[in-house]
């Protein structure tokens, strides 16, 4: 019969992406496999998920008209809904730098621990031929026990190496200089002897029998060999206890319930410095957003005023900070505003003879925040505000001048007025930007000057977003569990936010 027209054209694509969608399942199949293997389940149930819905999507043709929303909906998903998920997972667990593994793997962290029973002593020489090198260890309790080990490379080191009853070694006895410089080496050496007991190095001159340091015993107890004492698992704490209260690192996670929460609205340590660099984050990103506004704004009339000449080149010479990166911006600043070789206190100094304290001092630390945000943001608002501008009749302006009216007036009863609708979204939308704004704080100021009253790394410039990171990332201890409850407020926060916004964009639409 003869085939129709087009038909192998047809069939070849149909195997193209059946071939394309089998190769993709491949390997996510792979990626979910090593994920498993790894102990990630969440991350492997997640990604099989979605590989799962994906092979429906593009192979059923009842599912055809999702083919065009499942990779933005595949997005959310991956970018937005499961690391929320995931934050929200962290902050219900005392997860920390002290609290990094589960359970399973810090006991045999512990069981693996070991120390010098001291029960039998080598001597050691160390032997070299060509590239190759020999241990002769001598036991100090009987001189004529002595073994001698296989050859090895510095540059393959085995974990393991066994050795045999022998006195004799081949190359040359290094010199105690020589030793010393391969102590690293030699010190992550095991070496197994014909009886199968192992011995590593415990000083520069000997090795030592090694005993487990732990050993299991009821309910998931550990007995200290050496003292005795037993060790039993706080599941509250997250950490093997001894029977006096002394703790054993490293800790395991465990689930905590609300104590990250609570932590942040009762500790003093905490509750201090939140609610003050709470209200510092909306001091700062209001009076950033009522500032550039009001700057951008007087500027927008001043460059659209008609008996300005040349008005094309300051528009230009205006919106420049807006074309330069802001993390550029920031780092000049940063410099301008150094106490002791900034530029702005040599100026202040020359004239005034006072040279201000930027970083060290909290009041001036925030007002010069202001006033680098301000820079950087007043560009913006001047577009945004020029545009407007030129939406408003000019015959408002011509009835004003008519009746007499001075600029003042007609910038508080015309132009105000006139944009102030359509600037709401977008004034909410910088709110917004500037309450996460974590790039200005971490190269301006850090977060610095400190809070002393702190329990957690705060610091009076910071704001919750630097806040947060400074807990989970600091060089004083990462508490990923009080970071991200504090991360789950701030979610909470911008999300009243972008609810605001909507409510003041669907009104607007109304009107």
């Amino acid at each position: 019969m003869k085939q129709p027209q087009g038909a192998g054209g047809v069939l070849s694509g149909n195997g193209l992406k059946w071939a394309l969608v089998a190769g993709i399942d491949i390997a996510l199949l792979y990626i979910v496999t090593m994920m498993y293997a790894q102990g990630e389940i969440a991350f492997a149930l997640v990604i099989l998920l979605l590989g799962s819905i994906g092979t429906w999507v593009f192979t059923s043709e009842k599912a055809y008209n999702f083919r065009y929303v499942y990779p933005s909906l595949l997005g959310v998903i991956l970018f937005v809904v499961f690391p929320l998920i995931y934050t929200v997972n962290i902050a219900f667990t005392n997860y920390s730098s002290t609290n990094l593994l589960p359970f399973d793997r810090v006991k045999q962290i512990h069981l693996d621990k070991t120390y010098s029973s001291g029960e039998e002593k080598f001597a050691l020489s160390l032997y070299q031929h060509n590239d190759a090198y020999q241990l002769q260890l001598t036991s100090k309790q009987n001189s004529d026990e002595s073994y001698t080990t296989e050859a090895f490379t510095v540059a393959e080191l085995p974990a393991a190496i066994s050795a045999n009853m022998s006195t004799v070694a081949e190359g040359d006895k290094l010199s105690m200089r020589d030793v010393i410089k391969l102590r690293g080496d030699l010190g992550q050496l095991k070496v197994i002897l014909p009886n199968q007991s192992e011995l590593v190095m415990t000083s520069l001159r000997e090795f030592g029998s090694m005993a487990p340091l732990f050993k299991e015993g009821n309910h998931q107890n550990l007995i200290n060999n050496q003292t005795g004492d037993v060790y039993q698992p706080d599941h509250t704490t997250g950490f093997y206890m001894s029977q006096d209260g002394e703790r054993m690192a490293p800790g395991f996670t465990v689930y905590v319930g609300w104590d990250n929460f609570v932590r942040v609205l009762t500790d003093p340590g905490i509750q201090g410095p939140f609610w003050k660099i709470l209200g510092w984050t909306v001091t700062h990103a209001g009076l950033t957003v009522l500032f550039t506004l009001v700057i951008g704004l007087l500027l927008a009339c001043l460059v659209q005023w008609e008996p300005l000449k040349e008005s094309g080149i300051y528009r230009v010479m205006l919106i420049l900070p807006y074309a330069v990166p802001a993390f550029i911006s920031i780092l000049i600043f940063r410099g301008l505003f150094n106490q002791n070789f900034g530029e702005i206190n040599m100026v202040l100094n020359s004239l005034f003879g006072i040279s201000p304290e930027w970083f060290t001092n909290e009041y001036l630390a925030k007002a010069m925040i202001l006033i680098v945000n301000c820079w950087l943001g007043y560009p913006y608002m001047m577009i945004l505000t020029m545009g407007l501008l030129k939406a408003i009749p000019e015959d408002l302006y011509e009835a004003s001048a008519i009746d007499g009216a001075n600029p003042l007036h007609n910038l508080r009863h015309i132009t105000v007025p006139m944009i102030i609708k359509p600037l709401v979204p977008l004034l909410i939308a910088s709110f917004a930007f500037n309450f996460n704004n974590f790039v200005l704080i971490n190269l301006l100021t850090g977060g610095g000057p400190n809070l002393i009253d702190a329990s957690t790394p705060a610091g009076a410039t910071d704001i919750l977003v630097s806040y947060t990171f400074r807990i989970a990332f600091g060089s004083y201890g990462q508490d990923y569990g009080l970071a991200s409850a504090i991360a789950g407020l701030i979610f909470v926060i911008v999300g009243v936010i972008a609810w605001a916004n909507l409510k003041a964009t669907s009104k607007l639409q109304e009107q």
